[in-house]
């Protein structure tokens, strides 16, 4: 197929700092909910650390955004295909590698264990990121449970350069429609699923139901290439992504808030949508945020290989140690099992992740140069 191709696409885009420090706290987040099934803290910190899972959120819009953000002219379809190949699978099965001896047995699987019984079947859906397809938890989050995400990230990739060709025709208006429009769809699907729970829209595959997400992140960036640039400080959207999350822990106990709670994920990914924008917006105005410190944007290049590491250390510490009472105390294995998943996900990054995505896409533009030299000239 041939590239997308736009006077937009031929301007130059500067490097988001701030959304790689962001990152590295959505996979922190997600840490936290993850630590509850082995380590959890007294009283409302647990009930706060559950809504770790909304980093996921935060991840999926990003995706789009920086997809975007970062989308040039003249590469083909199979070109970013497999860029995208090469970003994710490599570190994906090192991971996986790592996580099916603590999550898979030989044995008898006890009722109530995490452990599943060994079957090469279902891991190969993992190895070819099809787990997400299924509703079956078993399926969902065999292989590398973590890795369930990268079903939907598999599927947000297969559509861009699709989505793209609908974005880059409009203009910044036309672009935040779409946003609009994908903010609409995530809304209306949920009341679906919250106000008709039998209904067929409850069997829908969780990837698709995730697209707007992604479509939301791609219209907000193609709307900032495109000349938007609202004014909007930064705090504002994180101090947003802060009462949303409160707003959702409180609503189980607070009557006004029980419908909000159940569009929770909604209202977050609007939340999400309005940091990213505020982050991108002062960044292009030369301004710095807290968010571009080195170490923070060092953590947020290595957040894909901690999120993929994060759980298997979790579960391997609960294997062989046992569930631990809520206390105060469990704040050292916070800190503990903290410190191995930061020292393997920089093992993974710095040895598998970065150097074999670079070989990779190497040996890529060196055949596709091979292909045009060889490719008969026109008299």
């Amino acid at each position: 197929m041939h590239p997308v191709t736009s006077a937009t696409l031929d301007e130059p885009t500067i490097r988001l700092n701030s959304l790689t420090g962001l990152r590295w706290w959505a996979a922190f987040l997600v840490f936290l909910y993850h630590m509850l099934v082995f380590a959890p803290l007294p009283g409302p910190v647990s009930r706060l650390f559950e809504q770790g899972y909304l980093g996921v959120t935060f991840f999926f819009v990003l995706s789009g955004f920086v997809l975007t953000w970062s989308m040039r002219p003249g590469v083909s379809t199979s070109t970013f295909y497999w860029r995208r190949f090469a970003r994710i699978w490599p570190a994906h099965i090192v991971a996986l590698l790592f996580a099916i001896p603590v999550f898979y047995t030989l044995g008898a699987v006890q009722e109530g264990s995490f452990l599943k019984p060994f079957d090469l079947g279902i891991l190969l859906l993992s190895v070819v990121l099809l787990q997400g397809w299924w509703a079956n938890p078993a399926i969902l989050f065999s292989g590398n449970p973590a890795a369930w995400t990268l079903t939907v990230e598999a599927l947000f990739y297969a559509l861009h350069p699709w989505l793209s060709r609908l974005l880059v025709p409009l203009a910044k208006r036309g672009a935040l429609i779409v946003a609009l429009a994908a903010i609409a769809w995530a809304f209306a699907y949920r009341a679906g699923v919250v106000f008709w729970p039998e209904s067929w829209l409850a069997h829908v595959p969780m990837p698709i139901t995730r697209v707007p997400e992604f479509l939301l992140g791609m219209a907000l960036a193609w709307a900032m290439r495109s000349g938007w640039r609202p004014s909007v400080h930064p705090l504002v959207g994180i101090v947003a992504l802060g009462l949303v999350v409160g707003a959702i822990v409180l609503s189980p106990v607070l009557p006004g808030l029980t419908t909000f709670g159940a569009f929770g994920n909604e209202v977050f990914t609007v939340a999400v949508g309005l940091a990213i924008v505020a982050l991108a917006s002062h960044a292009l105005r030369g301004r710095r945020s807290l968010f571009e410190a080195r170490w923070q944007v060092k953590l947020g290049e290595w957040s894909f290989a901690f999120y993929l590491v994060h759980a298997t250390v979790i579960y391997l510490a609960l294997r062989i140690f046992g569930f631990q009472d809520a206390s105060w105390r469990n704040l050292l294995w916070f800190g503990l099992i903290l410190a191995i998943d930061l020292v393997l996900a920089w093992a993974l990054h710095a040895g598998i992740e970065r150097p074999v995505e670079r070989r990779m896409r190497k040996w890529k533009d060196a055949r596709d140069r091979r292909a045009a030299e060889a490719a008969p000239r026109p008299a």
